[in-house]
């Protein structure tokens, strides 16, 4: 009972985490609006980039927590004490009539506490018992904890991500120049569809009927939104609309997978050493992707410039600090405790909550079907957490 009220207890923080990283990301979304639109500085990749690179200040982080706990591969002896031999002796139901035990070295991972401690002789003869004092250890008694990321599968996993989750952002992004708003941000939604179907085959998510209907619901809901709520008349002046439509299908995707991908290699956010992970991100981000910039330089693609005013800096540096690196952290612990699907279909509700700050700060006039396509939004969040 008490593991179904803290795992209860567990996904409630996840959520109440969701939320905090829609409100953050539709705050974002209107500054990256603003410096695309009347700050007319539209750099996708350098935005992307920066905001990447931010994620190299968690290596900060995690270098003061190697300090602090120190190397954790050498175990600290302490006094065996009777208990130590009590326990063992029940664990490996060799007693003799003096209490002496033998014991049989075995591998510490994922075994019992008392089969995973190594005893050795001190020089006047007194039994002594080595102890991991690595705070990180989960706790002796938990016999199915997993054990935690090692340093190198952790970089490793935060390269992979890198790469992954540049590609989406950059995808997503450069759709805006080649279709509308509200195309890139229907075909984005798909992205629940994505997570549903990659998360079944990687074996982290469910895939039932109800599910499968939370997500249409919200896909039908952004698109009432979208279709309703907006009237943008540049459509017809974008004749590479199939190209941004793309991209933007393609971002969807690789954000399926990359969710999928973080869930299956962490499963609890416990194995993680999440500022180290983050910090490999930031890191393989800076050191890897620098070359995009040449490239899109001389391609035409996108011009190198950096920005021109203080504002303006100001406005990227915010959304960088604010926009990713905290809000990137919050949702990964998020979606580790509760799953892809139940992020992905969270974060659609930045699209109703964004057109909600249009309407009152902007006066933007909708009509009913936009209400039905909120409601729907909201209830696919509500059924893929049910």
């Amino acid at each position: 009972m008490a593991t179904v009220v803290a795992g209860y207890g567990r996904r409630t923080v996840g959520l109440l985490l969701l939320l905090c990283v829609v409100v953050i990301w539709v705050g974002s979304s209107f500054l990256v609006s603003n410096l695309f639109g009347e700050q007319e500085y539209n750099r996708p990749f350098f935005i992307t980039y920066l905001n990447t690179s931010t994620f190299s200040f968690y290596l900060a982080g995690a270098y003061i927590t190697y300090l602090r706990t120190g190397p954790c591969s050498q175990p600290a002896p302490r006094k065996r004490s009777q208990s130590d031999d009590d326990a063992t002796s029940r664990a490996n139901g060799t007693s003799d009539s003096t209490g002496a035990t033998d014991v049989v070295s075995t591998p510490r991972h994922r075994q019992p506490a008392a089969e995973s401690e190594l005893h050795s002789r001190n020089r006047s003869g007194e039994e002594v018992l080595l102890v991991d004092v690595c705070e990180d250890e989960a706790p002796a008694d938990d016999v199915t904890a997993q054990p935690k990321l090692t340093v190198r599968e952790t970089v490793r996993l935060g390269v992979a991500f890198s790469m992954l989750w540049f590609a989406a952002n950059v995808s997503q992004n450069a759709s805006l120049a080649y279709t509308t708003v509200a195309s890139s941000s229907i075909l984005c939604s798909t992205s629940g569809l994505f997570t549903l179907v990659i998360g079944a085959l990687g074996g982290v998510e469910t895939f039932n009927a109800a599910r499968l209907t939370a997500v249409l619901a919200s896909i039908l809901g952004v698109y009432c939104i979208m279709e309703y709520g907006s009237r943008e008349t540049d459509a017809l002046a974008m004749p590479l609309s199939w190209f941004g439509d793309i991209l933007a299908l393609l971002s969807a995707a690789l954000y399926g997978g990359y969710t999928t991908l973080l869930k299956r290699q962490i499963g609890d956010e416990s194995r993680l050493n999440t500022p180290l992970f983050f910090g490999a991100v930031g890191l393989a981000n800076t050191l890897l992707l620098w070359p995009g910039f040449i490239l899109l330089h001389f391609t035409g693609v996108e011009t190198f410039q950096l920005p021109h005013s203080g504002s303006m800096w100001a406005m990227i540096l915010v959304n960088a600090f604010v926009g990713t690196f905290l809000s990137d952290y919050l949702w990964l612990l998020s979606m580790l405790m509760t799953s892809p699907l139940v992020v992905t279909l969270g974060l659609s509700l930045t699209i109703p909550l964004s057109m909600a700050g249009d309407i009152i700060f902007k006066g933007l006039a909708v009509s009913l079907p936009y209400y039905v396509g909120a409601a729907l939004v909201l209830a696919g969040f509500i059924g893929a957490n049910l």
